[in-house]
């Protein structure tokens, strides 16, 4: 991943997609460089673990398809598979029960760095996937998911602030149907 980074050298800012912040009445309108810069690509003396990254679609893909080969990717071991089973399986504690914060993303937690689908999706406002599946969205209604069930790995990109659930259901039903709720899982 050659083309990642949590900084963004002045010469590659011309290389990152245009950025659209949702206008009053529907429309989308554009973020500007300096803007972007002071949001996320200038370097920071503090990083969040979860947001900050500047990528290309190729570099993430590569990400994403390791982590569906649990942790090889073209005959290199990058992670263990245990650490891919740590970061995809559940470690939230059963007794936080709200979770209003997940809002449509699925049925399940969160593993070390994604959210975890542990259960069958509980009505039609939840996004569409199997049980086991892991994701992670971002800042510009980004999304990317591997689902080991169906031996899928899928990378989503958009640049639309704030983010846009409805892309991400309507995807999801594109991809799997309106109806798929998977397989119950293990």
């Amino acid at each position: 991943m050659l083309q990642t980074g949590w900084t963004q050298p002045e010469n590659r800012f011309n290389r990152l997609a245009a950025f659209y912040n949702k206008a009053a009445g529907g429309g989308l309108k554009p973020v500007s460089q300096a803007e972007l810069r002071r949001l996320n690509f200038a370097p920071k003396r503090l990083t969040m673990g979860g947001a900050g990254l500047a990528s290309t679609v190729d570099d993430y893909m590569r990400f994403a398809r390791m982590l569906g080969s649990g942790g090889s990717l073209e005959g290199k071991r990058i992670l263990k598979p245990s650490t891919i089973k740590l970061m995809a399986t559940d470690q939230l504690d059963p007794r936080v029960t709200e979770r209003f914060w997940l809002g449509g993303k699925g049925n399940g937690g969160f593993g070390f760095d994604f959210f975890v689908r542990t259960g069958q999706p509980k009505g039609p406002a939840e996004n569409r996937g199997a049980v086991g599946e892991f994701f992670w969205d971002g800042l510009g209604s980004t999304l990317f998911w591997v689902d080991p069930v169906n031996k899928l790995t899928v990378v989503f990109l958009v640049q639309v602030f704030p983010l846009d659930g409805a892309h991400h259901r309507d995807l999801r039903k594109a991809v799997y149907g309106e109806d798929y709720v998977g397989p119950k899982g293990d």
